[in-house]
């Protein structure tokens, strides 16, 4: 079965404070890990907390790419949910690991859109 898209989520471990306190840093890397999969940027928002972490969201043609950052923990969690074939969410990722430098990245694909066809017997018989 066909899905209509891949979400990835993941969660990267062992990151610099400094790098998940930063907003500029944060909204520039997740620009890039977007383009590097070869994704069509459409919206950029981002949010710093006080008194610290950083939220934000790329919205891709191809939908969209979210974080939310705990410097205390040195974690991020990160969804990259991407539609149709051209784009790899799991691009994504992989830059995003390196870029952060996280010691440790978990993450898992969820099939998005996923349809059960249902064949009347009309339609059956016609294929037969």
């Amino acid at each position: 079965m066909r899905a209509l898209g891949r979400h990835v989520l993941a969660e990267f471990y062992g990151c610099p404070t400094e790098v998940l306190n930063n907003t500029a840093t944060i909204e520039e890397m997740m620009v890039n890990a977007a383009l590097e999969a070869g994704a069509e940027i459409r919206e950029v928002v981002f949010h710093q907390f006080s008194p610290q972490g950083v939220s934000g969201v790329v919205v891709i043609s191809e939908s969209h790419l979210a974080i939310h950052t705990w410097p205390e923990y040195g974690y991020a969690a990160v969804d990259v949910f991407t539609c149709g074939t051209d784009v790899d969410p799991w691009v994504s990722c992989y830059y995003l690991k390196t870029h952060f430098t996280a010691k440790r990245m978990t993450a898992k694909e969820i099939k998005r859109g996923i349809f059960e066809m249902e064949v009347s017997h009309k339609q059956q018989k016609s294929a037969v």
